[in-house]
């Protein structure tokens, strides 16, 4: 019997409750010293900052932003509305205002927080309001109460920096879907009424008077009417990115045109060298040299003993001993048997080079490291590393994800192509409706529009040989600078714990066959239905010594 009564009372608790059931109740963060100050020679004064002012536990908005929000818009001040701008710099969508309309909008916007399944734009209402995602998830659905976004498995989604219902609220227009909160999501509203009264709707349309005039610059729309250009100029939107920001991870796959309107953007390639029979060989050519000794050059006399075993190699008759060679080396893989690490042997001491240039015999080497089958050959694990190309840069005008669009798929380089800025903006236009706007001259053009990217192959080339050009160059200023370079006189300071290292990114040749733990972390990068894949910048390679092979050159005085 009471096990009865609790259960109801709990039921009548939670029936009461349920209206708070999806709050969560934020606590404000607590530092020992929030409050510090400094003395400001310019001013002439004290500044006094407090650390508590906009400070949140786990993402959430501050509590210190949160009054100014609850603020009128006549009674901000305007330091607090600067402070509000500065805290909004985090969301991608705000950031891709002018700054005089991001100073309005952290006017007049307020703050609100719901709960998970709440209805926040229902589809066939008019907007009265447009919404910044500043945490959580919302999701787009077709019905009015959108339950059908908890029951599809791959809905759309709307994350934090996002920002949705800005056209409808601007024209007063019917929704035409329905946004739900997927969790408890906090928004920063901007409604009509404050919108039109600090006259943010002059702005906007500033900034699609400029969008206008860029798409009737272009050459590819001088056919279009105004009428259609506007049309056009609705769908798009600016996005600004910053220096080294991620655009696209593959924009070959995306369902969107973009239209560099400022600034330059990088199309990157990321290539996996094991696949070039290229690397493979440049490997294996530089792993012979390892414990090998200089070329036939000398840079001491040699020894009585030395000079005579060099008299004697010289005194062999010219006569080809490659089927000897051969015949001892399958004599030693019958012996061996199979094995997961190669050996690499030099000349040795029974068979004498007789043709091309006479050099000192060697001691073989041995590396045991663990090898993967290649279809090119066997590789070590270890140089299995892929790396970032750059193979194309945008400039301001040109357009991404139009050079296959009339092709048929049988043609299409499906290789995933990324795009990175250089401090750039870009406007986004999805495929679907820009065709619905295409005319015959249009067409026309796009025909004769074409870019074709270079081969995995010679990209793992061009790869090599600047890899090869640095390191000479590195060898080459180390030889001639270091010897007189004096360095100044720094005290002895503790040396901090960096967030990068340059190892990160260096494959090192030489220590492929060493067994000591690796005391920096690797940089992986993910691939499509493939796994991750280890990325370098350089590749540390066995070469000879810049004072070996300068000699060999007719104007080596002139070069040291």
């Amino acid at each position: 019997m009471d096990i009865i009564m609790m259960n109801r009372v709990c039921k009548m608790f939670r029936q009461g409750l349920r209206g708070f059931r999806e709050y969560q109740i934020i606590e404000t963060a607590h530092r020992k010293h929030p409050i510090f100050s400094f003395w400001d020679k310019k001013k002439e004064g004290r500044i006094t900052f407090d650390t508590m002012d906009f400070v949140a536990e786990s993402g959430h908005f501050p509590p210190r932003a949160i009054q100014i929000t609850q603020k009128q818009p006549a009674w901000r001040a305007e330091h607090e509305i600067q402070s509000l701008c500065n805290l909004l710099q985090v969301l991608d969508s705000y950031r891709n205002y002018s700054e005089p309309l991001q100073l309005l909008l952290a006017k007049v916007m307020r703050f609100e927080r719901f709960g998970r399944r709440r209805v926040i734009v229902k589809k066939g209402q008019r907007g009265n309001s447009f919404y910044f995602i500043y945490l959580g998830t919302v999701a787009v659905t077709e019905d009015e109460d959108g339950s059908s976004a908890f029951l599809d498995p791959h809905p759309t989604l709307l994350q934090k920096g996002s920002c949705f219902g800005e056209m409808g609220s601007l024209s007063s227009t019917v929704r035409r879907a329905t946004v739900v909160c997927m969790e408890e999501t906090e928004f920063l509203v901007v409604d009509r009424e404050d919108f039109l009264a600090n006259k943010l709707d002059q702005e906007v349309k500033k900034d699609a008077q400029l969008r206008f005039e860029f798409f009737r610059k272009m050459d590819l729309f001088h056919s279009w009417s105004d009428e259609t250009l506007w049309k056009l100029v609705v769908l798009g939107k600016v996005e600004k990115f910053s220096y080294g920001q991620l655009i696209s991870k593959d924009f070959i796959e995306s369902s969107s045109i973009m239209f560099v309107c400022e600034g330059i953007c990088e199309v990157l390639r990321l290539i996996d060298l094991e696949s070039s029979p290229f690397y493979h060989k440049w490997i294996w050519e530089h792993l012979q040299l390892i414990d090998d000794g200089p070329p036939n050059i000398h840079l001491k006399d040699l020894s009585p003993v030395e000079r005579f075993k060099e008299f004697q190699i010289r005194s062999y008759p010219v006569q080809d001993f490659s089927f000897l060679k051969l015949f001892h080396l399958q004599k030693a893989q019958e012996q061996e048997g199979s094995s997961f690490s190669r050996k690499i042997k030099t000349s040795g001491n029974t068979l004498p080079k007789t043709f091309g240039s006479k050099i000192k015999s060697r001691c073989s080497h041995l590396i045991k490291c663990p090898m993967i089958q290649t279809k090119y050959g066997d590789l070590p694990k270890e140089a299995a590393v892929g790396a970032y190309m750059k193979i194309h840069t945008v400039e301001q005008g040109e357009i991404l994800g139009l050079h296959q669009i009339l092709l048929p798929e049988s043609q299409h380089d499906t290789r995933p192509l990324i795009l990175v800025s250089l401090g750039a903006e870009v406007i986004r236009i999805r495929k679907e409706k820009f065709c619905e706007l295409l005319d015959s001259n249009t067409i026309e053009k796009l025909s004769k529009f074409s870019i074709k990217y270079p081969s995995d192959e010679d990209l793992c080339q061009r790869f090599l040989k600047e890899n090869n050009w640095n390191i000479f160059r590195k060898d080459l200023v180390r030889l001639l600078v270091e010897p007189r370079w004096r360095p100044a006189f720094t005290p002895i300071q503790p040396k901090k714990k960096g967030t990068y290292n340059p190892r990160i990114v260096m494959l090192d040749l030489y220590s492929l066959d060493k067994k000591t733990k690796r005391r920096h972390p690797i940089f992986m990068a993910p691939q499509k239905y493939l796994p991750p894949l280890r990325i370098v910048q350089t590749i540390i390679a066995p070469r000879y010594k810049i004072q070996e092979l300068l000699p060999q050159y007719k104007n080596a005085g002139v070069l040291m």
